[in-house]
Parts: structure tokens; C-alpha cells; sequence
């Protein structure tokens, strides 16, 4: 009875709602359930073998020795008239069994569970390199060509290795599907390795409580049949996109942590519609919401902070980690939030040059790409290679 209830929540409307809105393009993922997800990596079936064994030897012992026990108290209780019968103060064979035949179980749980953390642990000579980041309250993963995204990209049958670290505080990376979990430690690198074994979609989650949104901390970990199908997620190039476009995946690898575009709060404003409007800020003055004040916002988040969010911004810096053009493209995305089209110019902004941020020379006026079509609104976050 209790599977068939749990199997009729799964089918309810909250339920697959939710999950929809956690998936990119409102896809169900395949681990989404309440019992064990996919196996979806080389180690998930020796996990959940283990785990298994473990449940029912746990099981038939539980079965076992209630059931003796019961059957002795109720065979043995006191009656009246009923004298109590001499027994022997022990018994040496049973002592033996009952202490080597789980001792030997135990030991090989024991063996077998080390043994698969020790697989996990070492991956096989030439596995490709991930650098995962970790920091409040989003992942970054940069592939060996240099891409960049904010959702994991893997590729079937390919041992990979997950350098992680944390820029931040403490972490834990986890793909339930993967059977496995690591610490993301700031100040140190931690490993990760993986062999997937099942294309399709999981779920990431940060398994270490970091904060006020560490509910939040969740991507997709995309597993793609070969290694053009990846590419073609990772690589970005500003150039062959508007401007906007460049933004919201600065936005997605930068900012979402903190931010939402609902218009609903989190450990940030809402930004979808805050360009162009007046902020109060917790000295009770106001500010117009501008180029001036995006740009000084993400180079100095305590200068200006808005009421209700202070009385210390938990927002970093990110001086030195974003240029000047990025800023100018991550404008042109909140304009584009607020009015769609205002952020449609191809390619960089005139602004500013890639990488240091210096005014682009007057003599050469930047060139207006013939604009591309427009991607869907609910186009998953992607990689850099640009």
C-alpha cells in the first residue's frame, strides 16, 4: 500500500511542477523519484548492490532475533505453578557462530565498500580534467579547452576527473544519479571522478550547508553521446551573440546564486525589472538604477547598498574578475529584462575591449554583425570559449 501512495504523489500536479521548473525547458529529469535514481555511472550498481545486501542481512538478523525473543517471552513468562527451568550458562558453539558468521559480513561490507571508494577515488591515466568552482551560491565548470559553464557537461564512457575548490566556504558536489559525493574545501583542491555510463540529465545539488540559499546551489549535469554534442553546449563566442545573450550567460555563471528574474527575491533584489527604476538604499537616500550604478555595484557592493539587504552586502566583489565589457554586457541583459529588444546589438558592446576594459578607439567604430535569430527564452545556460 505505501508504494502505491507514494507512487500517486509522484504523479501530483505540485510535485511535477516543481521538478519542471528545476529542469532547463521545463524537462522532467530521469533521477526525479522517490526510491533510488538512475545508475548513471560506473560505480552507481556496486553502490546500490552493497546497499542493498546490507538492508536485507540488517533485515533477516532484525527478523531473526525479534522473532526468537517474542517466541521466548511468550513461551517462558511467568505462570502460576509454573517453576522456572535450569538452564546452562552458555553455550560455546553458538557463542562461535554468532560472533564469527557477522564478523565475516562485516568485513566484507567492509572490503567491498572500500573497495568502490578506492575506484572512485583513482581515476585511470589520461581521464579528462574538469576544474569545478564552488562559491555562494553557484558552480562554474571550465573544461580542458577553456569553456566555461554553469551546468556540468560530460561526455558518455569518458572517465572524467573533478578538480574542485571553493571560493568561498565549504561545499559538497553531489550527483545522486552518480552515487557520489566530495567536499569542495576553500584553501585546498579536492577530486572527484566519474565514468558515466547513461546519457540524459541529472540533478546537482551542494550537499553542505553554506548559507542562506544553500538550497539553491543546484545545476544539470548534462551527459552527451560524443564529444561534438558537448562542444556544442560549452563553446561560446561573443561575437556570434547579441549582446544580451553574452549577458544572461555572465548572469548565469556569475550572479544567479544570489539573484533571481522572477521578480521574486532571494539573497539579492529580484532584476528583472530593475533598470531604470529608483532604489532606496539603507541611508535613506535613493539612486536611479543606471549604468554608473550597475557598474559600481559589482566592483564595490558595499557603496551603494539597497534597503532591506545591509546592513553589509553579502555580495562580493568582482573586480579583477569581470572587465569592463562584461559589466557592459551583463547592462545589456538587465535593459533586455525590462524592455525585450533594448539589448539586441551583435557582439561586444563599443564600451569597452575584451579582457581589460579600455575605451575602444574612436577612429574605428565598432562593426554591427547582422543580428541572428533569437534563441528561445528558455535556453539552458552555456559555456565561453570566446
Amino acid at each position: 500500500m505505501f508504494p502505491q501512495i507514494l507512487n500517486f504523489l509522484s504523479q501530483a500536479d505540485y510535485v511535477n511542477k516543481y521538478v519542471d521548473q528545476f529542469g532547463p525547458n521545463g524537462a522532467r529529469s530521469p533521477d526525479s523519484s522517490y526510491w533510488f535514481p538512475e545508475q548513471a555511472s560506473s560505480i552507481a550498481r556496486s553502490n546500490d548492490s552493497l546497499y542493498m545486501a546490507i538492508f536485507w542481512v540488517s533485515t533477516a538478523f532484525f527478523l531473526a532475533i525479534v522473532g526468537v525473543m517474542c517466541y521466548f517471552v511468550i513461551k517462558y513468562r511467568r505462570r502460576p505453578g509454573v517453576c522456572p527451568q535450569p538452564s546452562s550458562s552458555h553455550n560455546t558453539t553458538i557463542e562461535i557462530l554468532w560472533s564469527v558468521l557477522p564478523s565475516i559480513l562485516l568485513v566484507w561490507f567492509f572490503y567491498q565498500g572500500a573497495w568502490d571508494y578506492l575506484i572512485s577515488k583513482y581515476p585511470p591515466e589520461g581521464a579528462e580534467e574538469v576544474v569545478v568552482t564552488g562559491k555562494k551560491w553557484d558552480w562554474t565548470f571550465t573544461y580542458p579547452d577553456g569553456d566555461q559553464a554553469s551546468e556540468l557537461h560530460l561526455v558518455l564512457d569518458r572517465p572524467t576527473k573533478l578538480v574542485m575548490r571553493s571560493e568561498d566556504v565549504l561545499h559538497s558536489f553531489f550527483v545522486p544519479a552518480f552515487r557520489q559525493k566530495m567536499d569542495v574545501v576553500p584553501g585546498r583542491y579536492t577530486y572527484y571522478y566519474v565514468k558515466p555510463t547513461m546519457d540524459g540529465i541529472f540533478r546537482v545539488f551542494c550537499t553542505e550547508y553554506c548559507g542562506d540559499n544553500h538550497s539553491g546551489m543546484k545545476t544539470w549535469c548534462h551527459v552527451h553521446k560524443d564529444d561534438a554534442t558537448r562542444k556544442a553546449k560549452t563553446e561560446w563566442i561573443n561575437k556570434d551573440h547579441k549582446a544580451w545573450e553574452n549577458g544572461e550567460r555572465l548572469f548565469k555563471l556569475n550572479c544567479a546564486g544570489c539573484h533571481n528574474i522572477n521578480g521574486v527575491a532571494a539573497t539579492g533584489p529580484a532584476l528583472n525589472a530593475i533598470w531604470g527604476s529608483e532604489e532606496s538604499l539603507i541611508d535613506g537616500t535613493k539612486v536611479k538604477v543606471d549604468e554608473n550604478y550597475v557598474s559600481e555595484s559589482i566592483k564595490y557592493p558595499n557603496a551603494k547598498v539597497v534597503a532591506g539587504y545591509g546592513p553589509v552586502s553579502k555580495m562580493q566583489t568582482f573586480e579583477g574578475k569581470l572587465s569592463n565589457q562584461d559589466i557592459d554586457y551583463l547592462i545589456a541583459y538587465f535593459k533586455h529584462l525590462k524592455q525585450p529588444g533594448s539589448g539586441d546589438t551583435a557582439g561586444a558592446p563599443a564600451t569597452g575591449a575584451e579582457g581589460n576594459g579600455s575605451a575602444a578607439p574612436a577612429a574605428e567604430p565598432a562593426k554591427t554583425e547582422e543580428p541572428k535569430a533569437e534563441p528561445a527564452a528558455d535556453k539552458p545556460a552555456e559555456g565561453t570559449g570566446g
